[in-house]
């Protein structure tokens, strides 16, 4: 049984157009909202943790709908067809809103984005194990993540090349420039994989490896012991803790940047990039890293590099050079912590409960990000810019300590049998 990994490209077609998105989103609405509607630190940080908030809500509706379809396209792929349409229309509007000072316009058209966003994801995820069968989904999702790791990349690289400089820089182009990615991944996407006729050839193949066939028998459900159960607390509120102070940076860096480095119009997304590059090349080598001496080592090397990493930010008033080698090590630390956080929390639980302990995990991400834009936001306005490094620094450190109280789930690995299934990562 061997992973056709040209299909396989194709299906993560619709994770690269997502990964652009929200890669230009995290960057440039925080700035928008900034530089033409003059709104305070606390409204905006409000305002970008709505994404999460309606993921909580809307990701599981629009996934189990996705179920339920019935289409001679197939379950996902008219979600996935609606979705990307809908999105590219409405945020095109953004740039436009802006342009016009129309903050009623352009409040509306975000969430409207969001909501068109939030209606595909799910369905878009759900597409590769759909398609592929049971043994070969850690390969598969590695080659997903791949490609969602490139569609952030060009948002970086478009972000830097079409971002002019200025307080009120034209984001046409850049809209444009996005949503052309966006549509042209689907219409391959559409092109080449025929859903229904793929699921049935599958389901032919491997009656007992895919959706249909055979299902595990294994319950779940068993309740945990105390020290497992212990151990479990501690690691989701480690997961809390460190997305609380990874995503307070990331989701106020561009306006730091500009505010406290004096980097001007989209030249901080460079030390993004640096960081996203750095993690895609060190997903190799932590995974051997991990397999020789154990998860948890690994992450709290991660966390500690990380904060460390904060804390020197927070000593740089201007923008130099050497912040580019900051950037690379927390994009380091951060692919330590994701490339095995959810092992660790899987490992706990029981094999029925897989699904189970995996939702509790991103519940816990999710309210760090619903969390860290509003109260960090809070304090960038009422106290300095430069409050943001040692927020970050405070909270990294936390999550350190909380991981040391984690006694399970530190099973290591069994070695790789192919290079691409390092890569096989949360996203």
């Amino acid at each position: 049984m061997k992973l056709n990994y040209k299909r396989t490209f194709f299906i993560g077609l619709a994770f690269l157009s997502i990964s652009a998105f929200w890669q230009m989103y995290d960057n440039i609405i925080p700035l928008i909202l900034q530089n033409s509607f003059h709104l305070n630190e606390t409204l905006i940080g409000a305002i970008m943790a709505m994404d999460n908030v309606l993921a909580v809500f809307l990701l599981p509706f629009f996934g189990v709908l996705s179920d339920r379809c019935k289409s001679p396209m197939g379950k996902r792929t008219p979600f996935i067809i609606v979705g990307t349409l809908a999105a590219v229309i409405f945020m095109l509007l953004l740039p436009v809103a802006d342009d016009t000072d129309n903050l009623a316009l352009f409040i509306a058209a975000l969430g409207l984005t969001l909501l068109a966003m939030a209606f595909y994801r799910s369905p878009a995820v759900a597409l590769m194990p759909d398609l592929t069968p049971k043994p070969l989904r850690s390969k598969a999702n590695a080659v997903i993540n791949l490609m969602g790791a490139v569609g952030g990349v060009y948002s970086l690289i478009m972000i830097s090349l079409l971002v002019g400089n200025g307080d009120r820089p034209d984001y046409l182009p850049l809209f444009i420039s996005v949503a052309a990615l966006m549509g042209f991944a689907v219409i391959l996407l559409i092109a080449t994989i025929r859903e229904n006729k793929l699921a049935r050839q599958l389901l032919e193949e491997f009656p007992q490896n895919v959706e249909g066939g055979l299902q595990e028998t294994e319950k779940g459900g068993q309740s945990l012991t105390p020290e497992v159960k212990k151990s479990l607390i501690f690691i989701l509120l480690s997961i809390f803790l460190w997305f609380t102070a990874y995503n307070a940076v990331t989701t106020a860096f561009s306006r730091y940047a500009q505010t406290v480095w004096g980097i001007q119009g989209g030249g901080f997304a460079n030390c993004l990039m640096v960081a996203t590059v750095a993690a895609i090349i060190s997903y190799i080598p932590i995974g051997i890293v991990s397999s020789r001496i154990g998860r948890k080592k690994t992450i709290c090397g991660g966390v500690i590099l990380m904060t460390l990493c904060y804390l020197a930010a927070f000593f740089f008033t201007s923008y130099h050079p050497v912040i580019n080698v900051g950037f690379a090590c927390i994009g380091i630390g951060w692919a330590a912590i994701s490339v095995n956080s959810l092992p660790m929390v899987v490992e706990m639980c029981k094999g029925g409960d897989v699904g189970k302990y995996t939702g509790i995990y991103y519940t816990f991400s999710m309210a760090a990000q619903i969390f860290t834009p509003v109260f960090s936001g809070f304090l960038l306005g009422n106290v300095s810019y430069r409050i943001l490094f040692p927020y970050a620094v405070v909270f990294s450190a936390l999550a350190f300590v909380t991981m040391c109280f984690v006694k399970h789930g530190d099973s290591k690995p069994e070695r790789k049998t192919s290079v691409i299934e390092n890569f096989d990562v949360d996203d």
